[in-house]
């Protein structure tokens, strides 16, 4: 076949029916932000002390029973310790004042045999609440989290191969089907285990669906709405569903209900099966070119353009060109390092956005607040980093907003606690900064790569991305030994990677290489004198 643009170039680069598929594909890319983050508010920890059951205790010994302890410099309850009730039954009994005739100090504790009393001020339940997931069970809700994003790295290893097999469209509707019902069934979790469970389903049809609407707006749309479409569309559309989000949660304060209704999200677009189309480009590499016309004609028609009697002109077939695999990346030392510098790019990345996305509700002040303007700050970073990879160098420009994510995180442990808003200030402009990174390096590693092996090593970024998120709960966990922690690790991984990030090529300007050949004459990293020769030549040339 020829080439599609050449022959499809009389459906123009706008009209009808490029806008209103560019609205549609955009609109399914909402639920993928409902239904990401939710965990913020399902997996919070509200405000707990051990359960006092019911016994003879007078008022001072039951205000007293609950023991102080010293966190972060502060004076607080216990969250998992109480007075054991046998003693302080006794001592109740017999008369004595806690404080002033007993010391507190010198008796003995016991864990929460009885269980926690939760506050209720902000969270009526949360799986929290429900499966008493703290004190020794706290890592069930990293878990939890990671689960989400273990089910990322499956549905990237399984949608693109479901996608070429059995069409773009239907593998869209189908993850928006298992992404329904999932998320429905999670909704009705007897246990931590089966929530679990479910998420893992939840992540992998999320990204399944984000992928596949992804490809399916890059093939249906023409040159201009491409551009469109993948660096500001599908972002934009995705923070509308974040967003919206924290005030879903607001409104529904109990977890099961907040889940069950964040489920039908998905249902509004099925509807959507009957006007988004397939995927001319794919239909015709299975054969079915008269589909693929149909479909063509139908865009001519909605864009009132006259289509010609033949579309897509017969040519000769293309030699078979080598297969690449992932051993041809670490063949050469020059692709090596290059791949192992993206690896950590990819990964220091995904642990900065969603640590950061994911820390929302542990932050002071509002959790909902906080959420919609973690969300908000990636507007504005989506809009910028559009409008400055079209002039800026993308090594220079990635490494600047990695130091400001990662400055800013290092320098709020200097914050004193008394100025919550210049902390939530700081923690904002990590994330704008982590946003802005996060859209960069997708276009910066697509440009890197050659051709033959863009698609691996993409892949294999991605696989490092999924690493990095999977971790990314954890990182934030240790915020319940030391709140600074997850701050002083994030931002030191980040500053490390932006040194990295300057050790690589740069791409402004230059074609895309299209061989291996080609990208390690005119990418001298790692290379030794007679290539960085001509790695020079191609500079100055």
């Amino acid at each position: 076949m020829g080439d599609y643009d050449d022959d499809t170039a009389f459906l123009g680069q706008s009209g009808p029916y490029f806008w209103t598929t560019f609205f549609l594909l955009n609109v399914v890319f909402v639920s993928t932000g409902f239904n990401g983050l939710y965990i913020v508010f399902v997996g919070a920890a509200p405000k707990h002390h051990c359960l006092i059951p019911d016994v003879n205790l007078t008022e001072e010994w039951r205000d007293a029973i609950i023991p102080f302890t010293i966190v972060d410099g502060e004076e607080v309850q216990s969250q998992c310790s109480r007075y054991k009730i046998d003693v302080v039954r006794n001592l109740s009994a017999q008369g004595y004042i806690p404080g002033r005739e007993v010391n507190l100090t010198t008796l003995e504790q016991e864990g929460c045999l009885d269980g926690w009393n939760y506050s209720k001020e902000i969270y009526q339940s949360t799986i929290v609440t429900e499966w008493d997931l703290v004190c020794d069970n706290q890592w069930k809700v990293p878990f939890a989290s990671s689960s989400l994003f273990v089910g990322y790295l499956i549905g990237s290893l399984v949608s693109g191969q479901l996608s070429d097999r059995f069409g773009r469209k239907k593998v869209v509707f189908m993850s928006l089907g298992v992404q329904c019902l999932s998320v429905l069934l999670q909704s009705f979790s007897h246990s931590w285990r089966m929530f679990c469970i479910m998420y893992l389903w939840v992540g992998a049809s999320q990204i399944s669906l984000y992928i596949s609407a992804f490809v399916l707006g890059t093939e249906v749309l023409s040159k201009t709405m491409r551009v469109l479409f993948t660096t500001l569309g599908a972002f934009l559309f995705y923070c509308i569903g974040y967003m919206t989000l924290p005030w879903i949660a607001y409104g529904i304060r109990e977890w099961r209900t907040l889940v069950a209704v964040l489920s039908t999200t998905s249902l509004i677009n099925f509807p959507l099966w009957w006007f988004i189309p397939e995927s001319p480009r794919w239909l015709m590499t299975q054969g079915r070119v008269k589909e693929a016309e149909a479909i063509v004609r139908e865009a001519a028609s909605k864009n009132k353009v006259q289509a010609p009697p033949v579309i897509f002109k017969e040519s000769e077939e293309l030699p078979l060109s080598k297969t690449y695999t992932m051993l041809d990346v670490l063949k050469s030392k020059n692709l090596r390092c290059i791949t192992l510098m993206c690896l950590l790019l990819w990964m220091a990345i995904n642990i900065g956005y969603f640590g950061l996305s994911l820390n929302t509700s542990n932050l002071s002040g509002n959790p909902f607040v906080n959420c919609f303007l973690s969300a908000t700050t990636e507007v504005p970073a989506y809009i910028v980093s559009t409008w400055l990879l079209k002039t800026c160098p993308r090594r220079v420009l990635l490494s600047l907003f990695l130091i400001i994510g990662g400055g800013v995180l290092l320098l709020i442990q200097f914050i004193p606690d008394t100025l919550h808003n210049v902390a939530l200030a700081l923690e904002m402009t990590g994330k704008f900064g982590f946003t802005m990174a996060f859209s960069i390096v997708y276009i910066y590693t697509a440009e890197i790569y050659p051709t033959v092996l863009r698609n691996i090593g993409m892949g294999m970024c991605s696989s490092a991305a999924r690493v990095g998120s999977i971790t990314a709960p954890y990182v934030i966990f240790l915020g319940t030994y030391n709140k600074v922690l997850p701050y002083i690790l994030m931002g030191s991984l980040t500053i490390a990677s932006s040194v990295v990030n300057l050790f690589l090529p740069e791409t402004l300007h230059k074609d895309l290489p299209e061989t291996v050949e080609q990208m390690q004459k005119c990418q001298g990293l790692c290379s030794g004198p007679k290539e960085e020769e001509m790695h020079n030549k191609c500079s100055n040339s």
